[in-house]
């Protein structure tokens, strides 16, 4: 069921991004809470001389598909990196503009991550690039991440939708 700040603010489509973003989020603080978990056990192993092979190519590969993994979160609540200092006498609407100028760099900025990362995901499993100690496919990492810039594309699209709107007049976002 819509509720009205769905309604007003993208549809269904929009709220189902927020609930994806809001989950994917999730799964990179499990992530995160892995590598962390990774880190315990290596730095405890090393307390009493036992090593963990690979724990810094857990770590690398974790903490990038966790970063990613937060970016579409960040977009759809507002919780990007934002220069106040030019919106803090600002009125509604020009937030708004500079909102929806924002959303418009993600969504771009997306799409040509999208592209780049793909190709790079082509090249690590074509000259099948693993890591050092444990062997583990490069490329691996790329699902994730490319699948976080896909909903981080979603998430600006929405925003793009939400703010044009404010900054025509319409209610600003909340």
């Amino acid at each position: 069921m819509q509720t009205a700040q769905d309604k007003a603010h993208g549809g269904a489509f929009c709220a189902a991004v927020r609930k994806l973003a809001t989950l994917w989020a999730l799964f990179g603080g499990v992530v995160l809470l892995l590598v962390v978990g990774i880190n315990m056990v290596s730095v405890i192993g090393t307390l009493f001389g036992m090593s963990f092979p690979g724990d810094f190519e857990l770590t690398e590969m974790g903490v990038a598909v966790a970063a990613f993994a937060f970016l579409p979160f960040c977009q759809v609540s507002g919780a990007n990196v934002t220069a106040d200092i030019f919106t803090a006498g600002a009125s509604p609407r020009w937030v708004a503009r500079f909102t929806f100028l924002g959303a418009l760099v993600a969504f771009v900025f997306g799409v040509i991550l999208i592209w780049r990362m793909f190709h790079g995901l082509m090249d690590q499993r074509a000259y099948d690039y693993t890591t050092a100690i444990l062997a583990v496919p490069i490329w691996y990492a790329f699902v994730p991440v490319l699948a976080s810039l896909a909903l981080l594309c979603l998430a600006a699209l929405c925003t793009l939708i939400e703010e044009g709107r404010a900054a025509r007049g319409g209610d600003a976002h909340v």
